[in-house]
């Protein structure tokens, strides 16, 4: 092999392991899943079913099993005979725990507002199962039939409408897999109503206002900005998340001698037990139909990307290591 075809020959190797080097780092980069979001801080606002602005009216028996917070309005009507589980803080000072519960509230509102889309939700959302994200609406959000949301006790999904939130009469929202009624937001633009025996889940950021017909649920919470909630023999859970991760149990024993005594410690790793809300079986990727992203993602493209990068480097090494096979038995 002459200086000039060794030369070639040496640069196809060094750009066939490039090309295959640098296929494996992009599919490393992009097997981190695309469907990653934060879940917004609710601050004080996390204790109560509902914060809302200027009036809260309840007709039947109405149920909040955290507490309720108005400000800088302090109507509130109907309770009894519906049931307030926690503190009501009505109008007050600025400052008072009802503004600062109003201003956690629109912290929250801006940041699952800002959080950047991984999906989109142009259609209506009964059928559908989806994975872990946030899912942005042109338009207003529609619920007709049952949505499932699948994953795990960390999965946030955050649901992003420009204008209005409104579901069917007895549509639903399941979870599947673990995934926490806490982790579920649902940033609204203008009002939100859920229909007559709705079960829904989440914590619903309205702007304008929110309004629940006669027998809905909530696992969750109604945060209204700068407008009013209106009930209706309503139920309303507020969730707290339990801890994700392994817990630590330390048990300590103490063995007497006649002249000393030794203190042995044992640590016992428990794994968290799961948090499932239905029947259905855990998975642990998003699900075939509808999962993850609605739409071809960037972790899409950088893994075809890397594909081909990997395709192309492995054929120019097999290539050359052949053609220095042959120039050998040559």
């Amino acid at each position: 092999m002459n200086r000039r075809t060794f030369q070639q020959s040496g640069a196809l190797l060094r750009l066939g392991v490039v090309a295959f080097a640098g296929g494996a780092l992009t599919l490393a980069v992009s097997a981190s899943p695309a469907w990653a979001a934060t879940a917004p801080n609710l601050g004080t606002a996390a204790a109560a079913s509902i914060v809302a602005a200027t009036t809260v009216t309840n007709t039947g028996a109405t149920t909040l099993s955290g507490g309720l917070d108005l400000f800088p309005g302090t109507s509130v009507t109907g309770f009894p005979p519906g049931i307030v589980g926690g503190t009501q803080n009505l109008g007050g000072a600025v400052g008072g725990p009802a503004d600062v519960a109003a201003n956690d509230v629109t912290a929250a509102y801006l940041a699952a507002l800002n959080a950047p889309a991984t999906g989109t939700a142009n259609t209506d959302l009964g059928g559908l199962s989806l994975g872990a994200g946030v899912y942005a609406a042109s338009s207003g959000l529609t619920l007709n039939g049952t949505l499932t949301l699948v994953g795990d006790a960390s999965s946030v999904f955050i649901f992003q409408s420009v204008s209005t939130l409104i579901t069917g009469p007895g549509s639903s929202v399941v979870l599947s897999g673990g995934v926490q009624a806490c982790n579920v937001f649902w940033q609204v633009g203008s009002s939100a109503t859920l229909g007559t025996t709705s079960s829904f889940v989440g914590n619903i950021l309205a702007l304008t206002s929110a309004s629940l017909a006669t027998g809905a649920t909530l696992s969750g919470r109604v945060l209204v900005r700068s407008g009013a909630v209106t009930l209706q023999g309503n139920t309303i859970t507020t969730p707290t998340c339990s801890a994700v991760g392994p817990t630590t149990t330390t048990t300590t024993t103490t063995t007497p001698t006649t002249t000393t005594s030794t203190t042995s410690t044992t640590t016992t790793t428990t794994p968290p037990s799961p948090t499932t809300t239905t029947t259905l079986p855990p998975i642990t990727a998003p699900p075939v139909t509808g999962g993850g992203p609605l739409h071809v993602g960037s972790s899409d493209s950088s893994t075809w990307v890397g594909f081909v990068a990997m395709f192309l480097g492995g054929g120019l090494l097999s290539l050359e290591l052949l053609r220095r096979l042959r120039i050998r038995r040559l």
